[in-house]
């Protein structure tokens, strides 16, 4: 295999380059599981890090001789994607754990009696504390008057050499994976014990979680694997509904349903809302939409933080109604909608339309 490096995404047509978690004219060959991107159908993953490490054990992919590597932004999916390019024999012998934490960074997933469960856990609150100490936190780069294309170059060149080191010795690293850890494992605790109901509404893709207080998105998403869609509802009838960013993506394991618009189910909400706040929501193709009480208006970086660091706020509501009324409005409007594979975004807003 070659011996490849990473460049800043500017320089992707200055040489044959792969392009990881992004999409880009020129590319050599792209690996990512964005909506539309171009990875070839063999290669295509869950996870663009998935993909790469499909591509890996096909070396005679087109494209892959190249030997510059790039992305659009820093994630952990797109991270341990281009870092797998770049290491490609330790990537291939920690295959199963690179999946694991490209899942668990992207989907926010992961399955807590998993043998490598916590591993994965360590090298995700290793990269989250390292990115948010050294640079700035996810979608905080326009607040710095900076592109993220440009000013996330800094973030890969500083962890893709040292992330082989607590890969294999994760103990090196546990200055900074600690807390986050620690928090999550918490919320790993509270999801497992009595006080917390999780119930789940298959055919609509819907997974209900009755807890008491916010948690981190590592501890609430176990539940909901082979779910899309989630209702929070939390003491002092707090609620959240999201769309999963399983949605956003184009999946391969699994067919899902489309993201509707929630117009009419809002209005219902506000109907029944006798608290001085409205229920508001973000578009469907906002990477995690939610539908909450209104506050304060959100700023990106605060709705992709966890839950338990933003303001939810109480409704007159009753949580068995929230939910009763949630789940009638998919119920009605699936009806006649079939899962499926590879939506497109116009696929998405006809079903949408079609299904009012």
């Amino acid at each position: 295999m070659p011996t490849r490096y990473f460049v800043p995404f500017q320089q992707l047509r200055q040489q044959p380059t792969i392009v990881v978690d992004s999409t880009g004219l020129g590319a050599s060959l792209t690996l990512a599981h964005w909506r539309g991107a171009a990875t070839p159908e063999p290669l295509r993953d869950d996870t663009s890090a998935g993909a790469v490490l499909r591509a890996l054990h096909q070396p005679g992919t087109v494209g892959l001789e190249a030997e510059a590597v790039t992305a659009n932004h820093f994630d952990i999916d797109g991270f341990v994607g281009v870092w797998a390019l770049l290491n490609p024999e330790l990537a291939l012998r920690h295959e199963h754990l690179l999946r694991l934490v490209a899942t668990l960074g992207d989907f926010r997933e992961i399955d807590w009696y998993a043998p490598l469960a916590d591993h994965a856990l360590q090298l995700v609150c290793w990269l989250n504390a390292e990115e948010k100490v050294r640079f700035y936190a996810p979608f905080g780069a326009p607040a710095r008057r900076r592109r993220e294309d440009e000013a996330s170059a800094e973030k890969f060149a500083w962890l893709l050499p040292r992330f082989a080191a607590v890969l294999e010795t994760p103990e090196t690293g546990r200055a900074a994976w600690e807390p986050e850890y620690a928090r999550v494992k918490r919320g790993v605790a509270a999801m497992q014990s009595a006080a917390t109901i999780v119930r789940q509404y298959p055919k609509i893709g819907l997974t209900i979680i009755r807890t008491p207080e916010p948690l981190p998105y590592y501890t609430l998403f176990g539940a909901t694997i082979g779910t899309d869609m989630v209702l929070c509802l939390y003491a002092g009838q707090r609620y959240e509904f999201e769309y999963k960013y399983t949605t956003w993506v184009d999946l391969e394991s699994r067919p899902t349903l489309p993201r509707l618009p929630l117009d009419a189910l809002t209005a219902r909400l506000n109907q029944l809302e006798t608290s001085i706040r409205r229920w508001t929501f973000d578009g469907i193709t906002d990477t995690g939409p939610l539908l909450r009480l209104s506050g304060k208006s959100l700023t990106k970086v605060q709705r992709y933080a966890d839950p338990d660091q933003r303001p939810i706020h109480a409704s007159s509501i009753p949580p068995e109604k929230l939910e009763e009324e949630v789940v009638a409005f998919f119920r009605a409007r699936y009806a006649r909608i079939q899962p499926e594979r590879y939506w497109t975004w116009a696929g998405i807003r006809a079903a949408g339309a079609e299904a009012v």
